[in-house]
Order: structure tokens, then C-alpha cells, then sequence
């Protein structure tokens, strides 16, 4: 048996909003003053990451200070709380599934790496067609794929710790799954936005080989069936972030 505390209900019940949003910003700011490669794809590579950062500390400084004050006499449920009661399961179990496959596209893609012809290492992929030799780019090799890979592993720690925080908080449910929505945007934006990249970018450079036969075209159409859906992903983490409780109905 438990009882829910009375919650206050003053400045705190508006401020979340600015204050999520506020990390959003900061991203953008973050992303606009500073250069992390001379680059501009690489550059672009490093600033999904540090936007999506930013905007889950956005979600965790707003659920320290817009936490509402509780009255009253606190019990703790017998029931516990679970990160995945508070989550939608649907697009979180689609985001699962893309990391898994931008993971595996970069894994093939490091694989099958070659240097270009300006000799940069993992930046071209190779093909021998109709007797000779052809190499386009550019090809998401290692060069492209540890600052997605890196980006991937930094925010998905951030993003879990923070699903932790909010889960474990006193607080409402309703409080619990809006929060949760705002946090899950940003990780499906660190997932939903390379695999776009990664996909588009691999069936470009395959689209240049003048050879490939009936495999070209199975992959073609498979990493652009990828590509349009991690951009319908993208949009979505995106509105979960800004309006999380526009998805305050679905199913948690």
C-alpha cells in the first residue's frame, strides 16, 4: 500500500518546458561556437552527438529544478518502478532495433573500407568492375564511424542514467512519462540521424559503381528503405523531445 504526496504546484508546473528546451539550445550554441573538425561532414558527425547531450541535460536539469515540492507524509510503493513502464515501448523498440543496424552497417562498412584516392585511409570503398579496378567515395570507413560509434556509446550511457534519475524520483506518473519521452528524443536522435547518414551514404557510393548486378539492387533498395525510416524516426524523436506530451496517450 502506498500513498502519493501532495505536489505543489507553483513556478515549477511551467518552467520544465523552457528549461528542456533550454538544452536544446544550448546544443545549437555549442554546435555554431565551436569546430571539432576542419571537415564539414566530420564536423557534422561530432554535432548530433553534442546536440543530443545537450538536450538530455536540458531533461535532467529541468527535473532538478522544476521537481515539485512534496507535503505530506512520503511512503515507497511495493511495487518498483521500471524504466520500461515510463518509456513508449514502440519507438523505443524501434530505436533498439536501429542502433543494432547502424552498428552493423558501420561494422560492414569499417570492413570494407579502402583509401582514396587522395590517400586517406577508410574514406572510398573498392570494387573490380568489368575488369578493372574502380573506387568511389566517399564510404563511412573507420575515419566516419568512431565519432558516430563514440557519440552512440556517450549518449546512450547519459540517456540511461537519466531514465534512471527520472524513474526513481518522487513524482507522478504522468511527470515520469513525459520526462522519459523527452529523454528517449535526444538518444533517437544520436541513432535515428547517422543511420540516415550511414544508409544514404553507402547506397550514393553504390549507386556510383558501374557494376553490382541483382545484390546492388537488393541493398540499394534496403538501405534506402533505412534511410526514409530512420528519417520518420528522427522526426518523431524530435517532437518527442520538444513536445513530449503530445505522446502522453501512447501506450508507456
Amino acid at each position: 500500500m502506498s500513498t502519493t504526496p501532495e505536489l505543489r504546484t507553483d513556478w515549477r508546473s511551467w518552467i520544465d518546458t523552457p528549461v528542456r528546451w533550454a538544452g536544446l539550445a544550448a546544443g545549437v550554441v555549442v554546435n555554431r561556437l565551436v569546430t571539432f573538425s576542419p571537415e564539414s561532414d566530420v564536423d557534422l558527425l561530432y554535432a548530433i552527438p553534442v546536440l543530443g547531450i545537450c538536450a538530455v541535460g536540458g531533461v535532467l536539469l529541468a527535473d532538478v529544478v522544476a521537481h515539485p515540492a512534496a507535503h505530506g507524509v512520503r511512503q515507497a510503493s511495493v511495487t518498483p518502478r521500471r524504466i520500461r513502464d515510463h518509456i513508449p515501448r514502440g519507438p523505443a523498440s524501434t530505436l533498439l532495433v536501429q542502433a543494432l543496424l547502424l552498428v552493423v552497417l558501420l561494422v560492414v562498412a569499417v570492413a570494407t573500407a579502402s583509401t582514396d584516392a587522395a590517400g586517406h585511409a577508410g574514406r572510398a570503398v573498392a570494387a573490380a568492375c568489368g575488369g578493372r579496378d574502380q573506387l568511389v567515395g566517399p564510404w563511412p570507413g573507420p575515419y566516419y564511424a568512431w565519432p558516430v560509434l563514440g557519440g552512440l556509446a556517450v549518449g546512450t550511457a547519459v540517456c540511461a542514467a537519466t531514465l534512471r534519475r527520472i524513474t526513481m524520483r518522487a513524482a507522478d506518473d504522468e511527470q515520469r512519462r513525459v520526462r522519459a519521452r523527452a529523454t528517449v528524443g535526444p538518444w533517437g536522435l544520436l541513432t535515428a540521424a547517422p543511420l540516415f547518414a550511414v544508409s544514404l551514404t553507402m547506397a550514393t557510393a553504390m549507386l556510383s559503381l558501374s557494376c553490382g548486378g541483382w545484390m546492388e539492387t537488393v541493398s540499394l533498395w534496403g538501405l534506402g528503405i533505412v534511410a526514409f525510416v530512420s528519417a520518420l524516426t528522427a522526426g518523431w524523436c524530435l517532437g518527442a523531445l520538444l513536445l513530449p506530451q503530445a505522446h502522453i496517450k501512447e501506450r508507456p
